[in-house]
């Protein structure tokens, strides 16, 4: 089996570690500080389709950038959908038409920071068995909540990882191919997810499963959220 660390396991986070350190907490019982407004000029607005993520404690909906990262986009809808052919990190065998995500879990947390996904293994090391190169638009930042980046273990290592964002982290700028944008909702539902209790390794006590991952075309409407036990 082949293993390969992303920046956001233990013994790889030294960068995460150092942007976390560098960023001052809140008192407790104090509000989270509000990530910055970027400029009308500035601003990238997300374009192509939308994904939504129901997952065990609400739903995520974010929307891509597809031209600022084309292939990133269609990385994760290939493996959402199953239309990609990918190597079981569990099994190490090849899987056709099966879909990546559904069932996974966030197997990372971090308040006032983001949470991670995309690893059937649910430990941080698990891969689809092929890498991408970054994509970096440089109008493109970490400069407001709800990106949707993809994590890596170093320059052009993407593969299916990804993490979310709860506030404005500038440090991570072109570092990480940022593909989405999430909206407000589903950075409340971050934030929930960022602060459930967490054991070794920022992983989750109790699983936060991703239980279906939705793909709409621009235009479309979303599905109907899933009904509450």
């Amino acid at each position: 089996m082949r293993f390969r660390c992303t920046v956001f396991c233990l013994s790889a986070a030294m960068g995460f570690t150092a942007a976390l350190d560098a960023q001052q907490s809140p008192a407790p019982g104090q509000p989270l500080p509000d990530g910055p407004e970027p400029t009308a000029e500035a601003m990238v607005h997300p374009n192509g389709p939308s994904v939504v993520m129901d997952t065990s404690m609400g739903r995520i909906t974010c929307q891509f950038f597809e031209k600022q990262a084309p292939v990133a986009v269609a990385n994760f809808i290939g493996l959402a959908n199953g239309t990609k052919d990918y190597t079981d990190p569990t099994t190490n065998k090849k899987v056709k038409g099966k879909r990546y995500y559904d069932g996974t879990t966030f197997h990372r947390v971090i308040p006032e920071f983001m949470i991670q996904g995309g690893d059937p293994t649910g430990t941080g090391m698990g891969d689809p068995g092929y890498s991408f190169n970054d994509e970096f638009d440089p109008s493109l930042n970490f400069d407001v909540p709800g990106r949707l980046a993809m994590a890596n273990s170093g320059p052009n290592t993407n593969g299916s990882q990804f993490f979310i964002t709860e506030q404005a982290y500038d440090s991570l700028n072109q570092h990480y191919t940022i593909f989405g944008q999430c909206d407000d909702p589903s950075v409340t539902v971050v934030k929930a997810i960022a602060r459930v209790p967490t054991g070794p390794n920022d992983k989750p006590v109790t699983p936060v499963v991703l239980k279906k991952v939705t793909i709409v075309a621009e235009g479309q409407q979303a599905p109907p959220p899933p009904a509450q036990p």
